[in-house]
């Protein structure tokens, strides 16, 4: 085992992150968590990968995160957090679940790369399972075939999404508005020309060129965005 740098184990506080498997997941889900501010300790077994990203993240460590021992010696057990981003080897990942679980992490996330794969990390010790591309491959299918700006999806058929403001809507009061021009929509926010997204009130007048953050089932805010 070598490190890229020194790392002392020591004692850390619930908002630091191990993030194991320095592919493209793991090394953008590094950068986004540093710039959120929290502690965050990258480990991949390969060499080539911890020295392509030592120049950009803090710190990387060269380790076999299947070997518990190996963990063990890093201090592995007093992170709150840990995601295993390992989407090459299902062997690897399962085995990394559960030397983590061994080890007593409080959250384990691990990303998945089929239903079945899913299952197995879940029975092993994950209490998070992710399927990033699938995420994002439904995400921007329905930006590609509709007219919102952003969107995110959640279980039960309910999304959030960011779209433009429909003609209708302008100059009035959310207030004034019909159950029809809502589309069943709940209006949540608003980003009013030249300002910040801002909490949206049934006082709140929309103003021409603003934009909206409408929650709602899928198909409501759908139908609600192709109004814009």
């Amino acid at each position: 085992m070598r490190r890229s740098n020194p790392l002392s184990a020591r004692k850390t506080d619930t908002g630091s992150v191990l993030v194991i498997g320095l592919g493209r997941f793991g090394c953008h889900l590094s950068g986004a968590l540093t710039a959120l501010n929290h502690e965050v300790l990258p480990i991949d077994r390969n060499p080539d990968q911890v020295q392509r990203w030592s120049a950009q993240l803090d710190r990387v460590v060269q380790a076999d995160s299947t070997e518990e021992g190996a963990l063990r010696q890093l201090g592995v057990a007093d992170f709150g957090r840990a995601v295993v981003a390992i989407g090459a080897s299902v062997e690897a990942s399962v085995l990394t679940v559960l030397a983590l679980a061994e080890l007593g992490v409080p959250q384990i996330w691990a990303r998945a790369t089929s239903t079945k794969h899913a299952k197995i990390l879940d029975s092993v010790g994950a209490h998070h399972v992710i399927f990033p591309e699938a995420e994002t491959g439904e995400r921007v299918a329905h930006l590609i075939v509709s007219r919102m700006l952003d969107f995110i999806e959640f279980g039960d058929d309910f999304a959030i999404a960011k779209v433009c403001t429909p003609e209708a809507m302008v100059g009035r009061p959310l207030a004034e508005l019909t159950p029809t021009e809502r589309y069943g929509v709940r209006v949540v926010g608003v980003k009013l020309p030249g300002e910040r997204f801002r909490y949206a009130t049934d006082a709140t007048v929309i103003a021409p060129g603003s934009m909206l953050i409408v929650e709602g089932d899928i198909g409501q805010v759908q139908r609600f965005a192709e109004l814009s």
